[in-house]
């Protein structure tokens, strides 16, 4: 029947990290022993100071339609946030909130992009990415980079990778595969490449700001220069452990900010009523609210990481964010292993679901054909299980 569906859908890959997700739900109904690792949701439950604010909206009756743009008081708390935690000046009118920050791009292709834009992506990105550029007209352009280099671009590959089609650069840090934190030295050389290209816009996804070990965050729009040409995307999803709450937001330059808020109002409308008075308050909460969930994440990376490193063949960075490694497992194509033959990360990830019974996704989904990556947002005693399988179903 895919005749009859528009090209739009059949061209239009599906999420893998979701399929991976719903293929381990899957053997795990039929009574396989699957640890998840597929999906990037904290194991936290949100903090109680939140589920009080929820309680108190439903109370005070938050349950008719929001304005499209997000409430005023939502939005003058984020533009706080901004201030406090980003050193960017955005004012409430430069702010929109929608249904997850997964919409939020959606909402920034979609006004931005003609047909045959071109969109650069320092690969690994989100998984994502690619499909919403893709799906709103434009041109995916992959700049490759590798464990050696911290999964993170040159200077020098941006500057090669802009042609006179370029509108735009989509990024996430810290990065979800990688695990990789920009420096603000590393922004600004960025930053100067782009000075010389005033036409491309900047979109940052600082969704993991406060998922963060390297002890500093720079947002690219807080350097001279940029905040005209930076869309910032955020939310509350993973630092406050609220996935379930749908509540991603904007700062803009206004005349985006708008187009992004009459877009919505032919799509979705405003984002719940009752998420969004919750959401004011985990903004305007101190991040050290957070400390104990980002504590618990940095002790989970580094048991992950040593871990990984005793694996023979598997080469890894140390990612200074997020809640994900991406390790490089390139030297186990060609190879066959317990009967399997490997000749791609792919394969290694269907492998260890198979032989080991756990799920992770392939780099492939993530624009790096040599890695494969999985969530440490579990207990100590899963991923120690975890690791165990993926050791002994890797033995050569």
């Amino acid at each position: 029947m895919n005749h009859i569906l528009s090209d739009r859908i059949n061209n239009l890959a599906t999420s893998q990290t979701l399929a991976m997700a719903a293929l381990a739900r899957e053997l795990k109904a039929q009574g396989k022993d699957i640890i998840s690792l597929s999906l990037g949701e904290p194991d936290f439950n949100t903090p109680d100071f939140i589920k009080e604010a929820v309680k108190k909206a439903v109370d005070e009756n938050y349950s008719t339609y929001s304005p499209v743009e997000g409430y005023l008081e939502l939005r003058e708390a984020i533009s706080r946030k901004f201030s406090r935690d980003n050193g960017l000046d955005y004012k409430p009118s430069q702010i929109v909130v929608s249904t997850g920050a997964k919409q939020s791009l959606y909402n920034i292709a979609q006004v931005m992009l003609n047909d045959g834009d071109e969109v650069i992506l320092p690969a690994p990105y989100w998984v994502s990415y690619f499909e919403i550029v893709k799906l709103s007209g434009g041109v995916p352009v992959e700049v490759p980079t590798s464990v050696d280099t911290d999964f993170k671009i040159t200077p020098e590959q941006l500057e090669a990778a802009i042609t006179p089609k370029t509108k735009m650069m989509w990024f996430s840090s810290p990065c979800n595969p990688s695990g990789s934190v920009y420096s603000r030295e590393e922004l600004t050389a960025l930053a100067k490449v782009l000075e010389k290209h005033p036409n491309i816009y900047v979109v940052a996804d600082e969704i993991y700001e406060h998922i963060n070990f390297s002890g500093t965050f720079c947002s690219i729009g807080s350097i001279p220069g940029m905040l005209e040409k930076t869309i910032t995307v955020n939310g509350v999803a993973k630092a406050f452990a609220m996935t379930g709450y749908r509540i991603g937001y904007i700062g803009a330059p206004e005349f985006i900010a708008k187009a992004c808020t009459k877009i919505q109002g032919q799509v979705t409308s405003g984002a719940n009523s009752v998420a969004q008075r919750a959401t004011i308050t985990a903004v305007d909460a101190d991040p050290s609210v957070l400390n104990h969930m980002v504590q618990a994440f940095h002790t989970r990376r580094d048991l992950v990481v040593g871990l990984l490193k005793e694996i023979p063949g598997i080469k890894i960075n140390v990612p200074e964010g997020a809640f994900y490694v991406f390790p490089d497992v390139s030297s186990f194509f060609g190879k066959t292993l317990k009967g399997t033959e490997i000749k791609d990360a792919n394969d290694v990830s269907m492998y260890l679901l198979a032989e080991a019974n756990v799920a992770t996704v392939t780099g492939d989904a993530f624009g790096n054909p040599n890695c494969i990556r999985f969530s440490y947002a579990t207990s100590d005693d899963i991923l120690k299980e975890a690791l165990r399988r993926i050791k002994e179903a890797l033995a050569v």
